[in-house]
């Protein structure tokens, strides 16, 4: 990330219990749509505060009913679970009991002690999972735009949603499904090379959204275009 703050692994780390996804390349930055895509007890992403977590490997650790409500949210963003000046729970009286308690919105989760004792209740598990760092994967987008990206040998074109946030050089990356020797490609607009480290606002493609939304104008026919010269060398790819 950028600004000093601590970086997630390159990779997912490796988990032994469970039925856990193959291993992923990780990004600095998800969509929306990104994260709804990790929508299963086998597949779980969420996000809160702009964080995204892989919490497929906790699921792996701990089944019954307290992780019913976590996988109920899988994929989806879960900041309203918790307290944002302080990063934990939220916390509310109890309406019948008038103590102060921890807010289960869908009901009492991972970690979350019961209200009275309870003779199965662990309390060596150690750092609760919304405090553990070894779950987060990267941030969650602030923004996201549409470009379109057309391979001029093969006249292929995609339309991605990317993050503002990310580099073409990220985006190249999201284009390997499309095409696997995206790298042996010259990324360029309008006839300029584009520089792969910078985003596209700093290579000149600002992002018009607000202003197309606030002049009601439909943004997929306004989608800037990437076109892709390829390069006669495919060991880049």
């Amino acid at each position: 990330m950028t600004g000093g703050a601590p970086q997630p692994p390159s990779f997912a780390p490796e988990v032994h219990k469970g039925d856990i996804p193959k291993e992923y390349r990780l990004q600095r930055y998800y969509t929306a749509a990104d994260i709804a895509g990790h929508n299963t007890a086998h597949n779980c992403w969420v996000s809160f505060f702009g964080r995204v977590y892989d919490l497929t490997p906790l699921l792996a650790e701990y089944k019954g009913p307290l992780a019913q409500p976590i996988i109920a949210a899988a994929g989806s963003d879960i900041s309203f679970w918790f307290d944002e000046a302080t990063g934990q729970p939220k916390m509310h009286l109890d309406p019948v009991t008038g103590m102060q308690e921890i807010y289960c919105p869908w009901g009492r989760y991972i970690h979350v002690p019961p209200q009275g004792p309870e003779s199965d209740w662990a309390t060596d598990f150690g750092t609760p999972w919304w405090e553990d760092t070894r779950y987060w994967i990267g941030l969650r987008s602030a923004a996201t735009r549409k470009i379109g990206i057309v391979n001029l040998m093969t006249r292929q074109k995609n339309t991605l949603e990317v993050p503002v946030e990310e580099t073409v050089a990220e985006i190249q990356q999201r284009y390997l499904v499309h095409n696997a020797h995206a790298g042996s490609y010259t990324w360029k607009r309008l006839g300029k090379p584009l520089n792969m480290d910078k985003t596209l606002a700093e290579n000149g493609m600002e992002d018009e959204t607000e202003e197309f939304l606030r002049l009601s104008i439909d943004l997929d026919h306004h989608i800037p275009v990437i076109h892709l010269h390829f390069n006669d060398d495919l060991t880049e790819a």
